[in-house]
């Protein structure tokens, strides 16, 4: 009996679509957590990964909306504050 094993690669380069994936769940993170932090590299892996030809562009066009999204609340939430830290 042999078992089927599933290749890591998707595409011609697996780097790119790890950082589309990257992009995407930093992105989504900095919506709940710390968007500071994971806002800045939601769009840093998107803009990397789409520069290095993956074939996630969705998730990589994906985390780029997000973390810019991350980027403005917490603009908005600091702002309503007055200081640059925010809390609900």
């Amino acid at each position: 009996m042999t078992s089927a094993r599933i290749p890591l690669k998707t595409g011609p380069h697996p780097q790119a679509d790890r950082m589309a994936v990257a992009a995407f769940v930093c992105g989504l993170l900095g919506i709940l957590v710390f968007n500071v932090f994971f806002g800045p590299c939601a769009l840093f892996f998107g803009a990397a990964a789409l520069h290095r030809g993956t074939i996630r562009r969705l998730r990589a066009y994906l985390g780029l909306l997000f973390g810019t999204v991350d980027l403005v609340l917490l603009a908005v939430l600091s702002a309503h504050n007055g200081t640059f830290s925010w809390h609900l």
